[in-house]
């Protein structure tokens, strides 16, 4: 079945500017004064808030329907936008801006805590810009064979790893793919280098302890040579997302693929 991702997102945006909160409140504000019925709103609103409109309508009759239909328009474009623009604050560090929020910004993180649709909103338009990515991404990976089974961390391992690098989450792709090796090298390596290894790392090996013990027994562990050079690759771009700043796309294919590769020989027997 094919579908158009430009298409949903168009529709979705339609959608929630239609059920934009504030809206119908604005545009009833504005359509009240026009017809000179701005008395009926003593009764809905705060004494102060009432006083207030009716000053400002008295003021300037035409400017005041004007402003609130303008507002019904900014609070149905600025409740989308500003949901998304949330997702983003809630996973940086944010900086204390000094100054008050716009009141409708306040009353959309009141909504939220309710009935959170406009969260979902953003939500799904920003899962919806990873598609098209994410397909391309993926036509570039084939099925990771292997003869042998390894373990349930292993697989979970590796799903994260593979599903960081659909999404775009480049440096943490590297991270899960250094554990993936760790995971599997560990249950891979015979018992008394095992022992070994878990006695002089006391049990927290990392994945350059664990490849330099192999190097020096590589009699021992009858692991197939060419794995060590697709596992360093693994290793260094592991450390370099950990240590020396964020990966980029080609880096994290790089590393993923090596790592899969690096499975398929530890993974013969």
């Amino acid at each position: 079945m094919a579908f158009d991702v430009a298409q949903l997102e168009e529709d979705l945006l339609k959608a929630s500017a239609r059920d934009a909160p504030g809206r119908e409140f604005c545009e009833a504000i504005s359509e009240l004064a026009r017809t000179g019925r701005m008395n009926l709103l003593r009764n809905v609103l705060p004494g102060v808030l009432y006083e207030e409109l009716r000053e400002r309508y008295r003021a300037d009759p035409a400017g005041f329907v004007a402003s609130w239909r303008k507002l019904a328009g900014e609070m149905q474009v600025g409740f989308i936008q500003h949901a998304r623009e949330r997702l983003t604050s809630l996973t940086r560090l944010q900086r204390h801006a000094g100054h008050q929020a716009p009141a409708w910004q306040e009353i959309q993180r009141a909504l939220d805590s309710r009935e959170n649709q406009l969260l979902r909103t953003a939500f799904v338009l920003e899962l919806l810009a990873m598609v098209e990515p994410a397909v391309a991404r993926a036509t570039q990976l084939r099925e990771c064979v292997v003869a042998a089974a390894c373990s349930e961390e292993a697989d979970r391992y590796l799903d994260e790893a593979t599903r960081c690098y659909f999404l775009g989450l480049f440096t943490a792709c590297a991270v899960m793919c250094r554990s993936v090796l760790e995971e599997a090298i560990k249950q891979k390596l015979p018992p008394s280098l095992g022992r070994l290894v878990r006695t002089r790392y006391r049990n927290a090996a990392t994945l350059g302890n664990l490849l330099h013990e192999i190097n020096n027994n590589l009699h021992l562990s009858g692991i197939d040579p060419g794995f060590l050079r697709l596992a360093n690759r693994v290793n260094d771009a592991g450390k370099k997302a950990v240590h020396q700043g964020l990966l980029g796309e080609d880096e994290s294919r790089r590393c993923l693929q090596s790592a899969r590769e690096a499975l398929q020989l530890l993974l013969i027997t």
